[in-house]
C-alpha cells in the first residue's frame, strides 16, 4: 500500500517560513556563510598561503610547501601537480615577483580549474523533471532532497518527493518530515521495492502536472555489488515510467570522505551514469580541496554545495565564490 503524505499546504509552509524568519536573528549573507562554512579548509590551506608567499619568490622550498598544503586539503596528486605547473608558468609569463602577485597567480589557476564544474541544474527541459539521488550511507541524500524541495519551490516549481529508501525507516520518516515542512507530497511505502515506490511517484506526478520529482534511494557502498545492481534496476524502472528519465542523476558526496569520494564517483558513474554532484558537509571538513581532485580526475558538474544545516545552506556551486572563500 502506497502512502501519500501532504500534511500542510504550500501556503501553510510559506506562513511557517515567514514566522521562522520573523523569530530568527538576522543571518549573514550567502558569501559570509560560505566563507564561514569553508573556514576549516581555509585554515588548513588558505591562511597558510600568506606566510608561504611572504618569501616573494617561487623556489623549490615554496613549491614543496605548497605541495604539502594542497595534498593535505585533499586536492590530490594530479590536481596538485597541475596547479604547481600552472603557478610556475604564470609567474614566468606575468613576472610576478611580489607575494600578492604570486598568491593571485595560484588563486586564478585554482579558479580556472574549477570553472568547468560550474554548471547550474536546468530543469526546464522536461515536466516532470525527474531527479534520482544516490550515494553512500550518511552522505546527506535525504537532507539534500528536503533542502532542494525548498529551493525549487522558491523558484515557483511544484515538487513531489519519492521515498525510495525503503530499507531505512528513519529515511522515510525524515523525508515525510521534510514534506510536511515544505508542504509537498511524499510518496512512500513502509517496506518493499524502492523501484515500485519511485514508479508510482512518477505516475502521480505526471497525472497532477508536477514540475519536479526528487527520488531518494537507499545508501550503499560501491563494494556492495548486489545493492549497486539494485540501484541500476531502479534507474531502468524510472526509464520505463518516463522514457529518457531520470533527467538528472545526482551523486551526493560527503566532503569528509576526501579522496575516497573519487572512488565512489567512479563506481556510481559506472553503475547508473552520474550527471552531477552535490558536495555536502563542507562546513565540517578541512578537505574542501577535493573539488580540485574532482575537476582533474572525474570532472562531473557540481550542481550544489552544502555549508551548513540551515534549509538554505545548500546552494548552486559558483566557482569564483568558492575560491574567494578559501583564499581570503
Amino acid at each position: 500500500m502506497f502512502e501519500f503524505f501532504r500534511k500542510s499546504s504550500p501556503a501553510d509552509a510559506a506562513s511557517d517560513s515567514r514566522d521562522d524568519e520573523e523569530n530568527a536573528s538576522p543571518e549573514p549573507g550567502w558569501h559570509e556563510r560560505l566563507k564561514s562554512g569553508l573556514s576549516k579548509t581555509r585554515a588548513q590551506f588558505g591562511k597558510q598561503l600568506k606566510s608561504v608567499f611572504s618569501r616573494a619568490r617561487v623556489d623549490d622550498d615554496l613549491l614543496e610547501t605548497l605541495e604539502t598544503l594542497l595534498i593535505s586539503s585533499d586536492a590530490g596528486l594530479d590536481a596538485t601537480d597541475y596547479l604547481l605547473d600552472e603557478l610556475k608558468k604564470r609567474v614566468k609569463r606575468e613576472g610576478a615577483e611580489t607575494p600578492e602577485k604570486i598568491h593571485g597567480a595560484l588563486k586564478e589557476a585554482f579558479l580556472e580549474l574549477l570553472v568547468p564544474l560550474e554548471k547550474p541544474l536546468d530543469i526546464s527541459s522536461h515536466k516532470p523533471f525527474i531527479v534520482m539521488f544516490a550515494g553512500v550511507n550518511g552522505a546527506g541524500k535525504t537532507t539534500s532532497i528536503g533542502k532542494l524541495a525548498k529551493y525549487f519551490q522558491a523558484r515557483g516549481c511544484s515538487v513531489l518527493l519519492a521515498a525510495g529508501d525503503t530499507f531505512r525507516a528513519a529515511a522515510r520518516e525524515q523525508l515525510q518530515a521534510w514534506g510536511e515542512r515544505n508542504g509537498v507530497t511524499v510518496v512512500s511505502q513502509a517496506s518493499g521495492d524502492p523501484a515500485a515506490v519511485i514508479f508510482d511517484a512518477i505516475t502521480s506526478a505526471k497525472a497532477r502536472g508536477i514540475d519536479v520529482v526528487l527520488a531518494d534511494t537507499a545508501g550503499r557502498l560501491p563494494t556492495q555489488l548486489n545493492l549497486m545492481e539494485e540501484i541500476s534496476k531502479v534507474r531502468r524502472v524510472i526509464d520505463k515510467a518516463e522514457p529518457g528519465a531520470p533527467h538528472e542523476t545526482l551523486l551526493v558526496i560527503d566532503a569528509n570522505f576526501g579522496q575516497n569520494a573519487l572512488s565512489q564517483l567512479e563506481a556510481f558513474d559506472k553503475a547508473i551514469g552520474v550527471d552531477g554532484l552535490i558536495v555536502t558537509k563542507l562546513d565540517g571538513s578541512a578537505k574542501g580541496g577535493v573539488v580540485a581532485a574532482i575537476a582533474r580526475q572525474c570532472p562531473k558538474p557540481i550542481r550544489f554545495i552544502g555549508v551548513g544545516e540551515r534549509i538554505d545552506d545548500l546552494r548552486p556551486f559558483v566557482a569564483r565564490d568558492f575560491v574567494e572563500a578559501i583564499f581570503e
